[in-house]
């Protein structure tokens, strides 16, 4: 939703050639034309260059001697088995282009020279056979793009299977060089085209939450391209009657965005309505809603996306996305001849792949949001359980966990890391994949977050499952014998696998996690001794899950809090919230986020959770108010001023990287996109976003999976998320917040070990309570004014770009 950096120049260049050329005349004019290949002589580095394997191929990358060296170990079965490539390319229909470029080959070989579309039917627009000797020989030719403009192509070299059988061998590149050479008949439109051109005027300027806010919560609106106006108004958009006029205040300079800020606090309006914002020149915002259930369609539809994403079943979505039974197939345990049934789970992201871990956080975060707000989940989303009796989401929880069970061995306990086929499939529907799935050796972090996820499983599903609770309890049990016995098996991607890896460095955060979730059920020494010698490990996302387990042990009614386990987990927790409040404070929209990378929207609602929990173990109104700013962030607040939901607020995300939707060209609905990524770590986010802040290196254009995925545990923290500020969120504790010398007081006298606690009902949920309000509702405690225009020299963090 950017204009491109190179747009002025290709516009002007647009204007130049159209007013040179004489229509009939066959003559090309020729244009001063930058390089579109940022690195092509690699003075220093192969930097933007990549390369990919297939799985029976092998190869590698360097700079040698100001050059690029492809080392081919392996060919592999097809020529594009070993791919040379520059992502990122626009190539403008009609658009005149000049490439050229030197390569060698130590060993005489063929290979192919292509700019091709990176995805979908991958075809190419332009084409060279090549015959490689090891004196380098340089191509040079212009060419006319004749296929519809693609902003995101692939400039690459197909270096795999060839008639030669050459064995290993170096093959060099040099001196790349892609430019524009005449535009004059590209249509200016396609090269300008900016996606938010039919936004209503101003709506850039000021920034809300555009699915809305509760009546008592904090309204806070962003002002941006402020120019001496100082006095804001709210409008009731269904009357056009003004009910609110404020004034602008606490100008800072939010460098992560590049821009300056100020700030419009109409928390007074409190009526259920529809609203918008003008202030003078600015224009008016989006338009947002007010009211008690203003969150409730986006949390069921966030929920139902799991069941969108199901595997293995026929889904009746009632519109496109409907479709067959998909991986019905046994899968083959890797490197033997056995086949197992594993069909089922959740599709993890906009591929088809199923992943042990990251499934593990999404039930912990569906199953803790639960806990926090069991009348915010009813038994009414349209999925096939619907109508049971049982909310739906335990439902959906039920359908990962029975999945998961078919992951793990049966003899030794051990848990396999992942199922896939060995590639990422085309983008196609689910039912097309139809390669052979593969299941992945067992992994530890696999393993024990197992545990945790079905110990966990058991609490909640044992009321209306209680054969189905049983048999996950004793499972994670079985999983925990196999972590007593076994050492650190951390899983990477075997060298014929190139589907998501969900590596790891250490086990230690699982393994407490499944230490604390087992304590909790089963109050066994077994688990008590393991959490009492080793530390309080904290983390929510599928690399680092400890606070699962601080939750399991803070959460838990019986605990003695007195005891070192309750006091690691409190200090270490709190410390967690604390850093995660500093950091929403520092950034100008409220982000509690040290930096924006990959799934930045995933880390931004697992710190939120982690303060809305904060509060309800504290009652400290800076974590609920923080907590609160960073669903305004996600819902449309933001420097790139978009709900990252797909179908909710007035501007969402229409391309996810998502093959289903993509597939049938439209955003399915429901779905939390990654967000911001200042590395831009795909091609689509190279070409349009070199150059832009950090807070604003998001796209949305399917094309950039590195900004626009989504995923199934992307989407269920932001249902955690909005649990913690639920109106029956729990009576906040007594407990204090520690301090560098203090410890939370222990209380009178020691309660019991842990056993089984009850899935909470509507008799023994803690009775509704509403945000503390013993604060002036004009005091504003998150610190807005402390970080103002002098101040932010000394006080902001300078993300690394």
């Amino acid at each position: 939703m950017k204009y491109r950096k190179i747009a002025a120049a290709l516009m002007a260049a647009v204007i130049s050639a159209g007013s040179l050329a004489v229509p009939g005349v066959g003559s090309v004019q020729v244009l001063a034309a930058d390089n579109i290949i940022t690195n092509g002589t690699f003075d220093k580095n192969t930097r933007d260059w990549g390369f990919w394997q297939d799985s029976d191929a092998s190869a590698d990358i360097s700079c040698v001697n100001q050059k690029l060296q492809l080392r081919v170990d392996k060919t592999g079965g097809e020529n594009w088995s070993v791919q040379l490539y520059f992502d990122g390319v626009p190539m403008y229909k009609n658009g005149v282009y000049h490439v050229s470029f030197e390569i060698a080959s130590d060993v005489n070989r063929s290979a192919d020279f292509c700019i091709q579309e990176n995805g979908g039917t991958y075809q190419a627009y332009t084409y060279k056979s090549l015959k490689l000797t090891n004196q380098p020989q340089k191509v040079d030719y212009n060419f006319t793009m004749t296929a519809d403009t693609d902003t995101a192509a692939r400039f690459q070299f197909n270096l795999g299977k060839c008639s030669e059988n050459p064995g290993v061998h170096n093959v060099t590149l040099d001196n790349v060089k892609l430019e524009l050479i005449d535009s004059s008949r590209v249509n200016p439109s396609e090269i300008i085209h900016n996606q938010d051109e039919d936004k209503p005027q101003g709506c850039d300027n000021i920034l809300v939450n555009q699915i809305g806010y509760r009546p008592d919560a904090d309204k806070v609106a962003v002002f941006r391209n402020v120019s001496g106006q100082s006095e804001f108004k709210v409008v009731n958009a269904e009357t056009n009657q003004t009910v609110y006029e404020g004034t602008l205040k606490d100008r800072r300079q939010n460098s992560d965005a590049d821009e300056t800020d100020w700030y419009g606090d109409f928390s007074k309006v409190t009526k259920a309505g529809k609203y918008y914002i003008t202030c003078d020149s600015l224009g008016t915002s989006y338009t947002f809603t007010i009211g008690n259930d203003v969150y409730s369609d986006v949390n069921k539809d966030l929920v139902r996306m799991m069941y969108l994403q199901r595997c293995g079943t026929d889904i009746k979505a009632g519109d496109s996305f409907n479709h067959s039974a998909c991986h019905t197939g046994r899968a083959q345990l890797y490197h033997t001849s056995e086949t197992i049934d594993v069909s089922g789970g959740w599709h993890d992201a906009g591929d088809y792949g199923r992943y042990v871990v990251p499934v593990c956080k999404t039930i912990a975060d569906l199953l803790t949001a639960y806990d926090n707000s069991p009348e915010s989940f009813g038994d009414d989303s349209n999925i096939p359980e619907s109508g049971n009796g049982v909310p739906d989401i335990l439902d959906e929880v039920k359908w990962g966990m029975t999945w998961m069970q078919k992951m793990q061995d049966k003899n030794s306990g051990g848990v396999h890391h992942k199922v896939s086929c060995k590639d990422f499939p085309g983008y196609v529907m689910p039912t097309e994949e139809n390669g052979q799935l593969i299941v992945t050796p067992i992994s530890t972090t696999a393993t024990a977050d197992f545990a945790g996820a079905m110990a966990m499983g058991y609490e909640y599903l044992k009321s209306d499952y209680p054969a189905f609770a049983k048999e996950c309890l004793a499972n994670a049990e079985k999983a925990w014998s196999y972590l007593e016995s076994n050492p650190s098996f951390i899983f990477s991607n075997p060298s014929d696998i190139s589907t998501g890896d969900y590596g790891d460095t250490s086990d230690e955060e699982e393994r407490y996690w499944a230490a604390a979730q087992l304590y909790r059920e089963t109050g066994k020494d077994t688990y008590k001794n393991y959490l009492e010698s080793h530390r309080s490990a904290g983390g929510m996302d599928w690399r680092q899950c400890g606070t699962y387990g601080q939750l399991a042990i803070l959460t838990d009614s019986r605990i003695d809090k007195s005891s070192s386990i309750y006091k690691k987990a409190y200090n270490a927790f709190i410390s967690d919230a604390d850093e995660a409040l500093g950091n929403s404070q520092m950034h100008g929209y409220g982000e509690a986020l040290s930096t924006y990378e990959w799934g930045s929207n995933m880390t931004c609602a697992n710190n939120a959770a982690v303060m809305g929990m904060a509060y309800k173990l504290t009652g400290d109104e800076d974590y609920y108010l923080a907590a609160e700013k960073n669903v305004d962030y996600l819902f449309g607040r933001n420097a790139n001023n978009v709900c990252f939901v797909t179908g909710y607020g007035s501007a969402s995300p229409q391309h996810p990287h998502h093959r289903p939707s993509m597939c049938q060209k439209q955003a399915m609905k429901g779905m939390l996109v990654g967000g911001p990524d200042f590395r831009l770590e795909d091609g689509t986010a190279k070409t349009n976003l070199v150059g832009e802040p950090a807070a604003k290196c998001w796209i949305d254009n399917s094309e950039s999976y590195s900004t626009n995925e989504v995923t199934t545990y992307w989407n269920s923290p932001m249902v955690f998320l909005l649990s913690t500020l639920s109106k029956t969120t729990a009576q906040p504790t007594a407990t204090p917040k520690p301090t560098a010398t203090a410890t939370p007081k222990p209380t009178a006298t020691s309660t019991p070990k842990p056993t089984a606690t009850p899935k909470p009902t509507a008799t023994t949920k803690p009775t509704s309570t509403p945000k503390p309000t013993d604060t002036p509702v004009n005091h504003r405690r998150i610190r807005y004014s402390q970080l103002n225009l002098d101040g932010e020299a000394t006080l902001f963090g300078v993300v690394n770009r």
